[in-house]
C-alpha cells in the first residue's frame, strides 16, 4: 500500500472493526472463530484444552518478509548492501539467519516503475534509476542475481513482483523519455532468465546454474489507485500474463491481486491461472476519536496503550473475513503479502520498538494460523529498513557496534517460526486472558500463547484429548512492554529463554510474555 494513503485504509480498518461482530459466522467449522467465538471458549477453569485431531495443513509460508526499494525515504536495500565489498552487510545477513524467512518477496509498487534487465548484468554497466514513488536513486547494484542469493544465504524462497504494465498507472510509465512500464513478455523473459536452465543471458552474467524462482506476483494494490487498471481490465491481463510467464515455466506459481472486493471475480476469471489471490493490510491501531499510540502518548499512558494494543488483531481480523468473505464460497488461496500498524510519530511510529507491539504482533499472528485453512501466505511487517519502525529488521550505520537487529515484531515471527507445527489443531478452551493458538507435528503439540494481561501472570494447566503429555519445553519472552528496542540494547532485552515443561503442573505465563510450548505427546 502506498503509505501516504493509510489513514484512508485506516478508517476502513476501524469501520471494519465496528462491525466484526455483524460479520457472518464461519460456514466451514475449519475457518477461525470470531472474536465472540474465542470469548465464549474461555473457561474459569484454569486450563488450556485442546483436541489433538489434525484439522488443516498449515503453510511454511505463514511468516514472509517483504523486501523493497524505499528510496529517500528509508535507506532500506541500500543501506543493507555493502557497495564496498560488492556483498550484503555480514550483519544483515547474520540477524536474517537467526529471523529464518521462509519467503522474502521483492517487489510492491516500485514493480511499477522497474525493469529488471537494469538490475542485472556487470555491475558498473547498470544504469542508475529514478524512485518514482518512494524518491531518490536507486543504484541497481541490487537486482535479481543479488536478492535471490540473499534468499539463499538465509534459507528463504523467493517471490517477485512483476511489471504488471505498471497496473495500468500512467504516472509510472513514462520517465524522461524512459519507458519505465513492461509487458508479459518482458515478464516471461525474467521468469526464463530465473528459470530456463539453457539461459544464455543469465550465463553470459556468471550464474551458469538456475536461480529458480519459484513464486511470481502479477499485479502490487492494483486496486488501490482510480486511475489503474480496473477489475475487468486488470483479470483479462492476468490471464495474459499467466499464460505467456509460464511459457517460460510452467511449473511455477503465480499470485494475482484479490484486495478490495475482487477476490471473487478475480478468482472467476483467472483462477485456474494463478495459485493465491493477494490483499494488503496496513492499518493504525490506535482509536481514531481518543489516539492513545501516536507521538508520545503511548508513553504517557501505557495502560492506556496496552489496551489498545491488544484489540489491534480484531481489526486484521475484521480485514481477513472481508477478503475471505468476497471469495463467495471458492476455494483458492489467499497471499497477505504486505501487513503491518502504521502509527504517527517520529520515523513512523516509535511504539512499534516497544515489547507492548510485540505482544500485540503475537496475537495477530495468532490469529494468521486461525485462518490458516485459506491463508497460505502472509507477513506482518516489512523486512528491513534505516527509519521506518514498521520493519522486521532495524539497520543502524555500520560504525563500531552498530550492528543490525530485529524488531519486536520479528523476535515474535522468529520464535513462533521455530516451533510450529505441519497441522493446526483445535483449541476448545482456554483461561481468560490467554490468547492460544495450537498445532502439530507428529507426537509433537505446538502451543503459541500470548498473555494479554499486562501486570499479572496467568496459571494453566495443559490438557490433550487422549494424550498423555510426556516431555516439554518452553520456550519464552517476558519483558516489561514499556521497554524499547534500539541498538543499544538489542542483545540485552526481549530475549528468548528456555524453560522445560512440568507435566501435571500449572504452567505460569508472566504478564505480558509471548510463549512457544511444544510438548512431547503419547497415548
Amino acid at each position: 500500500m502506498k503509505r501516504r494513503t493509510f489513514l484512508k485504509e485506516s478508517s476502513k480498518a476501524a469501520a471494519g472493526l465496528a462491525t466484526a461482530g455483524a460479520l457472518h459466522a464461519p460456514a466451514n467449522a475449519l475457518q477461525a472463530a470470531t472474536p465472540a467465538q474465542l470469548a465464549a471458549a474461555r473457561q474459569d477453569s484454569g486450563a488450556i484444552a485442546v483436541d489433538p485431531a489434525p484439522l488443516f495443513e498449515l503453510s511454511p509460508y505463514l511468516y514472509m518478509q517483504f523486501m523493497e526499494p524505499l528510496g529517500a525515504t528509508d535507506g532500506s536495500v541500500e543501506a543493507a548492501w555493502d557497495h564496498l565489498r560488492d556483498q550484503w552487510r555480514e550483519d544483515v545477513v547474520e540477524v536474517t539467519r537467526q529471523l529464518e524467512p521462509p519467503m522474502m518477496r521483492w517487489g510492491g509498487i516500485f514493480a511499477d516503475f522497474y525493469r529488471w534487465r537494469e538490475g542485472v548484468g556487470p555491475r558498473e554497466k547498470r544504469p542508475s534509476m529514478v524512485n518514482l514513488l518512494w524518491g531518490g536513486i536507486e543504484s541497481n547494484q541490487v537486482g535479481t542475481g543479488e536478492f535471490v542469493g540473499f534468499c539463499r544465504q538465509v534459507g528463504a524462497e523467493p517471490l517477485i513482483c512483476v511489471n504488471f504494465e505498471s497496473d495500468g498507472r500512467r504516472q509510472y510509465m513514462q520517465f524522461k523519455g524512459s519507458t519505465r512500464t513492461a509487458d508479459a513478455k518482458e515478464a516471461a523473459a525474467w521468469v526464463a532468465y530465473c528459470n530456463d536452465a539453457g539461459n544464455a543471458d543469465r550465463k553470459a552474467n556468471g550464474s551458469p546454474a538456475p536461480l529458480g524462482v519459484g513464486h511470481w506476483q502479477i499485479g502490487n494494490e492494483t486496486s488501490y489507485d482510480k486511475n489503474g487498471f480496473d477489475l475487468e481490465t486488470a483479470a483479462r491481463k492476468t490471464v495474459e500474463f499467466a499464460k505467456v510467464m509460464r511459457t517460460a515455466d510452467p511449473n511455477i506459481q503465480l499470485v494475482a491481486w484479490g484486495d478490495s472486493g475482487w477476490a471473487g471475480r478475480m478468482a472467476e476469471i483467472a483462477g485456474e491461472h494463478v495459485q493465491y489471490l493477494a490483499f494488503h493490510h496496513m492499518f493504525d491501531p490506535d482509536s481514531p476519536r481518543q489516539p492513545v499510540l501516536r507521538g508520545e502518548l503511548y508513553r504517557r499512558g501505557p495502560d492506556a496503550a496496552w489496551s489498545q494494543l491488544m484489540k489491534a488483531w480484531e481489526v486484521t481480523d475484521a480485514k481477513i473475513r472481508t477478503v475471505r468473505d468476497s471469495l463467495g464460497g471458492r476455494k483458492i488461496p489467499l497471499a497477505l503479502t504486505e501487513c503491518h500498524f502504521v502509527v504517527p510519530g517520529r520515523d513512523r511510529g516509535d511504539v512499534l520498538a516497544s515489547w507492548a507491539a510485540g505482544v500485540s504482533y503475537a496475537r495477530i499472528l495468532n490469529n494468521h494460523q486461525r485462518h490458516g485453512d485459506v491463508l497460505k501466505i502472509a507477513t506482518a511487517a516489512d523486512f528491513c529498513g534505516t527509519r521506518w519502525q514498521n520493519n522486521a529488521v532495524i539497520i543502524p550505520t555500520p560504525r563500531g557496534n552498530n550492528r543490525a537487529y530485529l524488531q519486536p515484531v520479528a523476535r515474535v515471527m522468529q520464535l513462533y517460526r521455530h516451533h510450529i507445527g505441519s497441522h493446526a489443531i483445535k483449541v476448545r478452551g482456554l483461561p481468560d486472558s490467554l490468547d492460544v493458538v495450537a498445532s502439530r507435528r507428529g507426537n509433537t503439540v505446538f502451543l503459541h500463547v500470548a498473555n494479554t494481561q499486562r501486570a499479572r501472570s496467568v496459571k494453566a494447566n495443559v490438557q490433550i484429548d487422549g494424550q498423555t503429555i510426556r516431555s516439554g519445553r518452553v520456550f519464552e519472552i517476558a519483558e516489561d512492554p514499556t521497554v524499547e528496542l534500539s541498538y543499544l540494547n538489542s542483545n540485552a532485552v526481549m530475549k528468548t529463554v528456555e524453560k522445560p515443561f512440568i507435566a501435571g503442573v500449572a504452567w505460569e505465563f508472566p504478564a505480558a510474555s509471548v510463549s512457544a510450548v511444544a510438548l512431547e505427546i503419547g497415548s
